[in-house]
């Protein structure tokens, strides 16, 4: 049974409050699922009384049992992998067509103003921690990869050493976390302990009701589309090189600097192979 089915046989006898409580869920259920009563009520403008009469209305012994069939009913929603494997081809939209409408939507989210609420951070800590959930790491790693040829102390943290990794965080770094549903313990858990530490928190994720929404006011929603049987790892890698570019931008001659002492590493580490086509080989001989 769906929300709209468990509200039908009531709507009759629903409060203009009740009714508006119902329009607000409605149009975004996660805010029933992951917020407080308190969240509901300010969004709506009544009292937290208000909302658990709704919820007794609705047959439910008080907000907290609505909230756990919301969410067990969301959790049949989201398709694991184990899942999406078994599915007919020719169901849903096919993946040609979800990637494309996923960067559209990547590169509409990422306007200037918000990639600079994003990359201000970065650019001015002190050192700067890159965390993420098992499918969001392809996002962290090239953000790792792009941002440690431009500036100095960019740490990737690793779920198995994160607490000897991040045991030298504090105040005037900055932490950049993603994660997406279903989230992972791991990253929440260590993206909450960094602010409380007073990290300052940038949240790559998918939802104003994720739990890393809740700890910091710089975040971005993506809208992340099914690649065959698993999530796409596309918008990540695209927000992470945008970025980095716009960090780069912000630094300025420090980043040149930094890329340039690196070059240099590389060519006096003969890190890159002296490879001339065999096409070329001979020309100008003569």
């Amino acid at each position: 049974m769906s929300l709209q089915e468990l509200i039908a046989p009531v709507s009759d006898r629903l409060t203009p409050t009740e009714r508006r409580i119902c329009a607000l869920l409605l149009e975004d259920a996660t805010l029933l699922a992951f917020g407080t009563v308190s969240d509901i009520a300010g969004r709506v403008g009544t009292s937290r009384p208000s909302i658990v009469r709704f919820a007794n209305k609705l047959g439910f012994d008080g907000f907290t049992s609505l909230q756990g069939w919301v969410r067990q009913d969301l959790a049949k929603q989201l398709s694991t992998p184990s899942q999406r494997i078994r599915r007919r081809e020719g169901e849903g939209p096919g993946i040609r067509a979800a990637l494309e409408q996923a960067v559209r939507q990547t590169l509409e989210t990422l306007d200037d103003r918000r990639l600079e609420a994003l990359a201000a951070p970065i650019a001015r800590a002190r050192a700067v921690w890159i965390l993420s959930g098992e499918t969001s790491m392809a996002g962290a790693i090239v953000l790792h990869s792009g941002l440690s040829m431009v500036r100095p102390g960019v740490n990737l943290v690793h779920e198995q050493t994160a607490a000897r990794q991040l045991c030298s965080a504090r105040p005037g770094d900055a932490a950049v976390v993603y994660d997406f549903a279903r989230y992972r313990r791991h990253s929440v858990l260590a993206a909450r302990t960094l602010a409380e530490l007073g990290v300052e928190i940038v949240a790559i994720t998918d939802s104003p009701m994720s739990p890393l929404a809740s700890l910091t006011k710089t975040w971005c929603k993506l809208h992340i589309p099914a690649a065959g049987p698993f999530d796409s790892a596309l918008p990540s890698v695209l927000t992470s090189e945008m970025i980095t570019a716009r960090v780069v931008e912000m630094l300025g001659g420090k980043a040149h600097a930094q890329i340039d002492r690196l070059e240099g590493l590389w060519q006096g580490l003969g890190t890159f192979l002296e490879y001339v086509p065999r096409g070329e080989k001979g020309r100008g001989e003569g």
